[in-house]
């Protein structure tokens, strides 16, 4: 459980535990046969039996397809199929070797999928467990309002360690239930940062919920990356201007023969 330096609407401060919010009653899914389920990694290729290589080897992707309706040069009968088990992710470079540093870019898009900007990634310090207590911005924003505004990715619940840490924590929940609202708490001196919880990992927007009943508590802390905005209204163009239309009276008065 990750610890968490919290400060309160009184700028009082402790630290407490962060736990998750899933479900701990298990549940076990049956094969057809009763028999129990289980996910498995399994092993499709290798990187002397991916595309690139195979048409490599072969000459040309005509060739390539030959050789695979005559046999099956990209299957390795001896480890394919093979169970996977504590895999990491590595990253290669072209030449399929193995890369140790690396250069991230984070990629900023419109609500149209537009490409915006295209930066490199800053990893940020974790601060939740700073020396610096996460700030009582006071930004309190109705249940409803926040719903419809952000999304929320997952959520921890704040936990005491001891006596005292349940008495700060029972007057948080019991301030923010009696609001009926969630506060947006933030890292920083300013209070304006997003949480880090790890260094270089995804920082997010918290959002404190409390709830009571009677001598007991729960605080949650609501996680959002992610701000839903509409998207911008085009500009009303120019009106055409009418035409003018004149009305003609029609005269129906014929001419007298002799006339």
């Amino acid at each position: 459980m990750p610890g968490i330096n919290l400060t309160d609407s009184r700028n009082r401060d402790a630290v407490v535990k962060a736990e998750s919010t899933r479900v701990t009653e298990p549940v076990r899914y049956l094969g057809p046969k009763g028999g129990r389920c289980y996910t498995r990694r399994v092993l499709k290729a290798t990187v002397e039996h991916d595309y690139e290589t195979l048409v490599e080897k072969h000459g040309s992707p005509e060739k390539l397809g030959a050789a695979l309706v005559a046999g099956d040069p990209e299957v390795d009968i001896e480890i394919f199929g093979t169970s996977l088990w504590n895999v990491s992710r590595v990253y290669t470079g072209p030449d399929d070797e193995l890369v140790f540093r690396i250069e991230q870019f984070e990629v900023v898009r419109g609500p149209h999928g537009k490409l915006r900007e295209r930066r490199p990634r800053e990893r940020a310090e974790a601060n939740v467990d700073a020396d610096v207590p996460l700030k009582w911005t006071g930004t309190m924003l109705l249940k409803d309002e926040a719903y419809n505004r952000y999304v929320f990715t997952s959520k921890l619940q704040i936990v005491h360690v001891n006596g005292l840490t349940f008495d700060f924590l029972y007057d948080i929940a019991k301030e923010l239930h009696e609001a009926k609202a969630l506060m947006l708490v933030g890292g920083g001196k300013s209070g304006k940062q997003p949480l880090v919880f790890r260094r270089g990992s995804v920082p997010y927007r918290g959002f404190l919920e409390g709830r009571i009943d009677g001598e007991r508590y729960i605080l949650l802390l609501h996680l959002s990356n992610m701000e839903l905005k509409p998207p911008p209204e085009k500009p009303a163009g120019k009106a055409k201007p009418k035409k003018k239309v004149t009305a003609k009276k029609k005269t129906s008065a014929k001419k007298k023969a002799g006339s």
